[in-house]
């Protein structure tokens, strides 16, 4: 293969499209790696800076592949980093897969002459993306964070984009009606700005948080309580979620009284809860909030479950063999996703991809599929 950008970013479309779809043109022809010059690394517990320059080579493998770039960490981003700095913390945004970005578009069912809001800029590629397919005039990209707005407006324009940047609070006020909303960035409730920006039969998609699937719907313009209507799509995703500081605040993080709580034998194996997309999101329905913690020493595995209101529960087993669990709190966390993973055997499924859903007026998300009925 030739080693230039454009041989690259063709790789890169046989991969996440083809020869027949709109995103065919705009995926071989986005240099993905003017917008990520550096970018975080993970490696293990920690975050080291790379520079693009550094390795040409290794650049365009990097940002011609079908992954997420992290691009800010806390709140440093990787264009302020040092060669070969180290950081720690939650990524904070993103240069997001290609390949998730054209399931996000798919859904939005575009179209030529549609206006977009795309939310959450990054790093400029699928704003860029958006403009090639749509033209920059019918794009409108907003980010909370000044700085990532001001680099990926400059290096949009030289790359000839004409889409409208701004600095926003997505969750607030936006800057005009759109026919399309598509969000890389998870939100819980539904910003009432989305709704009252979206025009009649405008369609937004975007992610909840802690919610890793992905939910269209489209307003109706009727006068009722629900003003949109939709579904959860079977395609898992998962963003960011959006923030309001230049930082996340921390997660609860004291440490359990293990000498407090109940101790028993859980009825399934231990499971990395963060790992398993559809447990999480179902869990995430019922006790928001929840932080999982996952730990491995040899085949002795651990896993902590964590909620605001005190509750806690921790499972530790060797291998596959049964838990043994001790949890406390108002909330018997492991229970609960005992009786989940019990559902799915029975079912044979979980009920919340495909699920219906009808948003009102204030955000809140009303999902049924069978007899599950839940809020959001």
């Amino acid at each position: 293969m030739s080693n230039t950008w454009e041989s690259h970013a063709q790789a890169l479309a046989a991969k996440v499209t083809h020869p027949g779809s709109r995103w065919w043109g705009p995926v071989c022809s986005t240099p993905r790696h003017l917008l990520v010059p550096r970018w975080w690394e993970d490696d293990d517990s920690s975050w080291t800076m790379r520079d693009g320059s550094d390795d040409k080579s290794a650049w365009l493998r990097a940002v011609y592949s079908d992954r997420t770039l992290v691009t800010r960490v806390g709140p440093r981003h990787a264009d302020h980093a040092a060669p070969d700095d180290i950081t720690t913390g939650p990524p904070t945004s993103s240069s997001t897969l290609p390949g998730l970005l054209l399931t996000m578009y798919r859904h939005a069912q575009l179209y030529n002459g549609a206006d977009v809001l795309d939310v959450g800029v990054g790093s400029g590629y699928g704003t860029a993306l958006l403009s090639a397919a749509l033209g920059g005039h019918a794009i409108t990209a907003v980010d909370i964070d000044p700085y990532l707005v001001e680099a990926a407006a400059e290096r949009l324009a030289d790359l000839g984009v004409q889409a409208k940047l701004a600095v926003a609070d997505a969750t607030g006020p936006l800057p005009g009606s759109y026919d399309r909303i598509v969000s890389t960035v998870a939100v819980r409730p539904i910003p009432p700005s989305w709704i009252q920006a979206l025009r009649p039969g405008g369609r937004l998609v975007t992610t909840l948080t802690g919610i890793r699937a992905i939910l269209t719907a489209t307003k109706t313009g009727d006068a009722g309580a629900m003003v949109a209507e939709g579904r959860f799509e079977w395609d898992r995703a998962g963003f960011m979620s959006t923030r309001t500081g230049p930082d996340y605040p921390p997660a609860p993080v004291a440490k359990p009284n293990e000498a407090e709580g109940d101790e028993g034998i859980g009825r399934y194996p231990v499971v990395d809860v963060e790992e398993s997309w559809e447990l999480r999101s179902m869990l995430e329905i019922d006790h928001p909030g929840l932080v999982h913690r996952f730990e491995r020493s040899g085949d002795r595995k651990t896993a902590w479950m964590i909620h605001p209101d005190g509750s806690w529960a921790r499972a530790t087993a060797t291998g596959d063999a049964l838990p043994i669990v001790r949890q406390a709190g108002p909330r018997r966390l492991w229970d609960a996703l005992d009786d989940l993973r019990h559902r799915w055997l029975i079912d044979g499924e979980l009920p919340l991809f495909g699920a219906r859903a009808w948003v009102s007026a204030g955000g809140t998300v009303h999902l049924a599929r069978g007899s599950w009925r839940a809020r959001v």
